[in-house]
């Protein structure tokens, strides 16, 4: 294959046959190669895994799957191909083999992704691997493997390397960063995809048109940059990000029902075998929770989640780091092992200063995990002079939440209880110096 340009899939980009549809009116090229890929059982797993997982308890609507955002960004990665295939700099460092490379990635990048992945991944926990890590073994063999050498030509560890592995090269860095970074095309379908399967507007108020149009590559030729042009709409897209964490991602009611799924599998895991539930889809991943729960004698936490009556913990207190910075820091960044401990303890002490028998598992505390958020380290190149600002620096919006950081403002400390306690704990109890005790007792 000679150039970029000539890559069949690039060239069906806006053919009117041979496309999948998905929300909204959106036409996604399908060529023969890439549908082997796509009818695979380790990608048609992906149909069965919600993108959002318990947000639905809260947004009903929001069913969409991981298969049809992962088709999203793979025609994400054809469009931004094409934009930075106008620059001569590109075709210089990135080849046509490169760029299939990057496509196959974009359409295979959340083949590691268990149900309810995310959650669970931000518990830190012994022997639970990390999605992109699981990946491999889908990657490497199987018949996602055979597909990659016999009808792409790729060797697969050349996608496990540009998913989770650290580049060195100036070519391999670029397309890492269309696959992960601040303007990366996974943010970029997520947001609105999320935003609209949700029923709210937030994550779908950027121009992704213009902020595609003004893509470009940093002076040393190893990350993406916008141009100036581009520069409303990425703190558009900042912005639009921040408030979907906010309302969406991090809501209270979210965040409960993320916090009971947490404890429900902190105390399961140690009996299960990682490498087979993992591998499930989501139905059988919650009726394996099901019986296990039973089991560990917490299945309220599991039942109020997936059975016939949903039934979610009530918020009994909630912090901010910019609200009481202390306390805050007591909990938040913490492995999940002291957290469980905490709650431990405040349930204890609930129980002798109310009377009330309130079980471990009745109080839960959610905390932001340990690691922060992407920073928005984005370049601005100017078209007349060629001088490169950061984006932050030309913007006190994108400045003000890259300082203060999406923890600080959005992710905030909660405690949650059973809602059978939650008005008789509010009338009888100073929240605020238990939670102190607690912590104290734990650390």
């Amino acid at each position: 294959m000679n150039s970029i340009q000539d890559i069949p899939e690039l060239q069906n980009l806006h053919s009117l046959q041979n496309v999948v549809r998905i929300p909204r009116e959106i036409d996604v090229p399908i060529t023969k190669r890439v549908k082997k890929l796509m009818d695979t059982p380790e990608f048609r797993r992906l149909a069965r895994i919600s993108q959002l997982g318990l947000v639905s308890l809260v947004y009903p609507a929001a069913n969409h799957t991981r298969f049809e955002h992962s088709l999203g960004v793979y025609r994400l990665a054809l469009l931004y191909l094409r934009q930075l295939s106008r620059f001569d700099r590109f075709h210089e460092l990135v080849t046509a083999e490169d760029a299939e490379i990057l496509i196959v990635a974009a359409l295979l990048h959340d083949l590691g992704h268990w149900p309810f992945c995310h959650p669970i991944e931000d518990m830190h926990l012994t022997n639970v691997p990390e999605h992109e890590l699981f990946a491999n073994s889908f990657l490497l063999e199987g018949e996602v493997a055979n597909c990659l050498r016999d009808d792409w030509g790729i060797n697969p560890r050349d996608v496990v390397t540009l998913l989770s592995g650290k580049p060195k090269s100036k070519s391999k860095m670029l397309l890492q960063s269309i696959l992960s970074g601040p303007l990366d095309i996974d943010k970029m379908d997520y947001l609105q995809r999320d935003s609209l399967h949700a029923g709210v507007p937030y994550g779908r108020n950027f121009d992704q048109q213009r902020l595609m149009g003004s893509l470009c590559m940093n002076v040393e030729g190893n990350r993406l940059a916008i141009t100036e042009k581009g520069k409303t709409a990425a703190e558009m897209m900042v912005f639009a990000r921040y408030i979907m964490f906010s309302e969406v991602y991090w809501h209270h009611a979210v965040r409960s029902a993320t916090a009971m799924l947490q404890r429900a599998f902190y105390h399961c895991y140690p009996n299960m075998d990682l490498n087979i539930l993992f591998r499930t889809d989501e139905s059988r991943f919650v009726e394996s929770m099901f019986k296990q729960t039973k089991a560990e004698s917490i299945g309220e936490l599991w039942d109020g989640l997936f059975g016939d009556s949903r039934l979610l913990y009530k918020r009994l207190f909630e912090v901010g780091f910019l609200d009481t910075p202390e306390l805050y820091e007591r909990l938040a960044h913490k492995g999940y092992s002291y957290l469980a401990k905490c709650s431990e303890r405040f349930a204890l002490e609930l129980s002798h200063l109310t009377g009330i028998r309130v079980a471990p598992y009745q109080v839960l505390i959610d905390a932001p995990p340990s690691g922060h958020e992407t920073q928005f380290l984005v370049d601005i190149i100017s078209a007349k002079t060629e001088k490169t600002a950061q984006l932050h620096e030309r913007s006190p919006i994108v400045n003000s939440i890259a300082s203060k950081s999406f923890d600080a403002q959005v992710k905030r400390v909660r405690v949650f209880v059973h809602p059978s306690l939650r008005d008789r704990v509010l009338s009888s109890v100073n929240v605020k110096s238990l939670i102190e005790i607690a912590t104290t007792v734990a650390t």
